[in-house]
């Protein structure tokens, strides 16, 4: 079964980072071969308007079959206030805690990033899922692109 894989922006960023791209290359290039499909939010399309024209087209190279669109459902806008109110972040991670909810109610099998300080943080990891859990929803994965490779067929 193909995974189901929610990006954050720091990914799409992440490509064009020296410190990161060793990684992330790879894993757009695993999916522009069909090995995961990627999720793309409304969220991250916003965030992107703000990226240089060459970042903004990355998600350009993926093959339509490999890449699936979420909109921010009320849902996944109550969910994040529950992240925020819980405290598991501070209000200015409203938009990271959108991206946690909207992977979280998308079902997605895990949700990868670079972001450290908010996403990619056990304690972040725990609390979010914590909040999951208590609401009914499913603990979400959070890693980042390297931690989800094949590394077998590589």
């Amino acid at each position: 079964m193909i995974q189901r894989i929610y990006i954050d922006t720091s990914v799409v960023g992440g490509y064009f980072d020296e410190e990161f791209a060793v990684n992330t290359v790879p894993f757009f290039e695993s999916v522009r071969q069909g090995e995961m499909i990627i999720i793309v939010s409304d969220l991250l399309n916003k965030e992107l308007i703000k990226a240089p024209a060459h970042v903004r087209a990355l998600l350009e190279t993926i093959p339509s079959d490999y890449i699936e669109y979420m909109a921010l459902t009320p849902e996944a806008k109550s969910l994040a206030s529950q992240y925020v109110e819980a405290k598991v972040v501070g209000k200015t991670s409203l938009d990271d805690c959108q991206h946690i909810a909207m992977a979280t109610i998308g079902k997605a099998d895990v949700l990868v990033s670079w972001n450290f300080k908010h996403i990619v943080n056990l304690t972040r990891i725990n609390g979010y899922n914590g909040i999951n859990i208590l609401l009914g929803h499913k603990a979400i994965e959070i890693r980042t692109p390297k931690e989800v490779m094949n590394y077998e067929n590589k």
